[in-house]
């Protein structure tokens, strides 16, 4: 059996302080959704439209040449200031580049393209190997970037790639790895990959453990639906890349592998700290909404039935609530997502910061919430209200946190119904009481370590240290231990919080009514 174990003598890359500046939107700024016309999403630069403009044969894509001509457009017209370097970023950074492997190089594997216990290889091929100035020069613009994807010796040509993310992009450097989106029908509509035509490579930035979206999502789609999410190695132009999450799309083929039908209307509601898109209700003007959510299908009437959604939610007596969301809102899924939100301390998600999720209403009129954004979770250090920081345990976030919070009205208006909290409680119970134990999870840690141990090592261009990894994933009690900055230990984690929540008393008052 081939064993790709890449090599630890490869050359370094010399990157210096100006090599990490950035053309685009400043820190902060969302670049991770690509919606028609641009932006819409909150404290979003609106997507930059090149694609109209330099298309001169009019086929839906920037050839050799056109490309050439906007890249020159854009460094001659940028859009903001370009990015400074940040505190430390003075010196050179030495980046050991990967070593050179061939798709010959690796065993062909069988099986589902998201499937958890297979580590594919995928090897993107660009033009030149100025691909990543590109893709920086074309980053939140409506630009793809052509290149090979090879994947079990079956070659797909003429693929799209940008870069996707906004924190994950803007607080990496040139030269270290970031999130890729590769559509597969970018030259040929009709080309697939396993039925797929879209692939989100995530870089696990603020993950050593590469784990978080993995296991959330295994734990997720348990209890609701979810996006799809493994392990894969990158090679970009034949070097080692490392370790990427592979995150299924939302977009009809979610849907129809969840709901059975590909018709519907769906929204984003984009990561920001200011995102404000917990479903508040702002009236009747159209324009607040779309400041909060872009629309990825759907029409006015979509919009509208939204608007409606959040006036019910909002406006509607306590006493009240549970029937009239019942014909509009999947009340037992988006209770179960409230739980895993909540359980797994999904710091990027709606209990912190009421955005990144997505939305989607069914031919039928039913709202589903459904989770996105997974790879910041099980992240110990939220204390209770009043709690001092020395009395603080590092897993005490109420599990009712949030109900007097008006921006977070799936919170603070369906958990205060008294038959829709103690569901709501059930599920963070049960989650804890079997997931969090650490004899069903340790193996599943366990055998992801195992897989991807001997990779992450040889991973030159990782966001992490392998240190860090190591003591994330880690089983014994002996081996565990805290690394600064890159956050608990799974284990420590999943001990602490189901200690905590089996021992919370909302939780055994629920449990015993």
């Amino acid at each position: 059996m081939k064993r790709f174990i890449p090599l630890t003598t490869a050359g370094a890359v010399l990157l210096t302080a100006s090599a990490f500046a950035q053309p685009g939107p400043p820190p902060g700024a969302n670049g991770a959704g690509r919606p028609p016309g641009g932006g819409g999403g909150p404290n979003e630069s609106p997507e930059r439209e090149l694609l109209d403009k330099f298309d001169a044969n009019k086929n839906g894509r920037l050839e050799t040449a056109e490309r050439s001509k906007a890249l020159e457009f854009v460094q001659q017209n940028p859009t903001s200031r370009r990015r400074g370097p940040r505190r430390g970023e003075q010196q050179e950074l030495k980046i050991q580049a990967g070593k050179k492997i061939s798709p010959s190089d690796i065993e062909k594997v069988k099986g589902e393209v998201y499937d958890p216990k297979l580590l594919r290889t995928l090897f993107i091929d660009f033009e030149n190997d100025q691909w990543e100035k590109e893709l920086e020069a074309f980053n939140n613009s409506d630009v793809d970037v052509p290149a090979k994807l090879t994947i079990d010796g079956k070659v797909y040509e003429g693929v799209g790639i940008h870069f996707r993310g906004a924190s994950s992009y803007f607080r990496t450097r040139s030269g270290q790895k970031r999130s890729l989106n590769v559509s597969l029908d970018h030259s040929d509509k009709d080309q697939r990959l396993d039925g797929y035509k879209t692939l989100n490579l995530n870089n696990s930035f603020g993950d050593a453990s590469l784990l978080g979206a993995v296991i959330y999502s295994q734990i997720a789609r348990s209890l609701t639906p979810a996006p799809k999410v493994n392990l894969v190695r990158v090679v970009i132009n034949g070097e080692y890349w490392g370790i990427y999450q592979n995150q299924q799309q939302f977009d009809k083929d979610f849907l129809k592998e969840n709901y059975d039908t590909k018709k519907g209307a769906r929204w984003k509601a984009p990561g920001s700290p200011r995102g404000d898109a917990g479903l508040k209700y702002l009236g009747e003007d159209l324009a607040e909404y779309k400041k909060r959510f872009e629309q990825k299908k759907g029409d006015a009437e979509d919009w509208q039935a939204l608007i409606g959604l959040c006036k019910v939610l909002n406006e509607t007596p306590i006493d009240q609530l549970e029937a009239a969301l019942a014909p509009i809102l999947d009340i037992e899924s988006t209770l179960r997502f409230l739980a895993i939100d909540c359980t797994l301390m999904n710091s990027d998600g709606y209990w912190a910061r009421a955005s990144d999720f997505t939305l989607y209403r069914d031919p039928k009129g039913m709202f589903h919430i459904v989770p996105h954004d997974m790879n910041e979770a099980f992240r110990a250090g939220h204390r209770r209200r009043g709690e001092s920081a020395a009395d603080a345990s590092p897993f005490s976030l109420d599990p009712l946190v949030g109900l007097d919070d008006d921006s977070k009205p799936l919170r603070s208006k369906l958990l205060k119904v008294p038959s829709l909290r103690k569901r709501y409680l059930a599920h963070c119970e049960s989650i804890a009481r079997d997931w969090l134990d650490w004899k069903k999870l340790g193996p599943i840690v366990a055998e992801y370590r195992a897989m991807i141990k001997d990779d992450v090592i040889a991973d030159t261009r990782k966001n992490g240290s392998t240190e860090a990894f190591l003591k994330l994933t880690a089983d014994q009690p002996d081996e565990l231990s805290e690394v600064r900055g890159a956050g608990t230990p799974i284990r420590t984690f999943a001990d602490g919080r189901r200690a905590f929540l089996l021992s919370h008393p909302a939780i055994k008052g629920a449990a015993k009514e």
